[in-house]
């Protein structure tokens, strides 16, 4: 899907694309934004650490890697024309700490390792860049307790019975570009990753730029204190279409009677 067609965001239903559109007016567009775009909206977010976009082929050769180049030149390269590299472009815009965090942990990683074969915390890096969702619950609330059965796949007491505490107690962001880019056109099957924050009582009470600008400076604390991404598997599955509020589809609970998407837990192996 490469064509900009403004009505497709605007009569969209899918949650993750109106809040977009209600922060960034995507409807408001003819065109693609683009890298420069992006740099015209970058100027309404004050002294925030973004880089500078800049389209792909107006950059000079280089044998640097992509986190390398954003590392060196505090630039973006943006190809033209394409959903991927705008929506990365508006995540940054939304998590300028944490995406300039990834980037320097990726280059870190880079310096001393090499480029091949990538660490485990790239891949990881790689891996929440693209599909990740975080996942915000409510500290001194039955929310803590929820996080750990979405961890064990426990989708109908996560989903069905503790669905009105999606919105409030329990909340998701969108921030892997990938995932947005598949909700364009989205299909049962499609999963990505989460990540936990602990946030107070009140978070939910805030209007979504607050939170949004809460949550960037709660992901640098969480990723520097824990350095989360250097672990196995330091990630969740989600099935993205379930999450509550984001799919009218699912406001059925038989939506969630498919166990091909809402997988239970796999059994552990018996090594013996």
């Amino acid at each position: 899907m490469t064509v900009w067609h403004q009505d497709f965001i605007k009569q969209t239903t899918m949650l993750p694309m109106q809040q977009l559109d209600g922060i960034f007016s995507l409807s408001g567009l003819t065109d693609w934004p683009n890298a420069y775009g992006l740099n015209q909206l970058k100027s309404g977010f004050g002294n925030k650490p973004i880089p500078t976009f800049v389209c792909q082929n107006q950059l000079a050769e280089t044998d640097d890697y992509y986190e390398q180049i954003i590392h060196k030149q505090n630039i973006i390269p943006t190809r033209p024309n394409s959903w991927h590299d705008l929506f990365n472009g508006l995540i940054w815009l939304q998590f300028p700490k944490t995406k300039g965090l990834l980037n320097q942990q990726h280059v870190e990683d880079i310096e001393l390792k090499g480029l091949s074969p990538r660490t485990i915390r790239r891949n990881n890096l790689t891996h929440f860049d693209e599909c990740g969702v975080i996942v915000t619950y409510q500290k001194d609330t039955m929310a803590a307790q929820l996080i750990k059965e979405l961890a064990m796949h426990k989708w109908q007491s996560v989903f069905i019975e503790n669905r009105s505490t999606w919105g409030k107690e329990l909340n998701s962001f969108m921030f892997g570009h990938a995932n947005l880019e598949m909700l364009l056109q989205p299909f049962i099957g499609l999963t990505g990753k989460w990540l936990a924050v602990e946030v107070d009582s009140h978070f939910s009470d805030l209007d979504y730029a607050e939170q949004l600008n809460q949550l960037d400076e709660l992901l640098v604390k969480l990723i520097k204190k824990t350095n989360v991404f250097a672990n196995k598997k330091p990630l969740y599955p989600l099935p993205l279409l379930g999450i509550p509020g984001l799919w009218d589809a699912n406001k059925n609970p038989e939506f969630y009677d498919n166990s091909d998407y809402f997988r239970p837990l796999p059994r552990l192996k018996n090594n013996k």
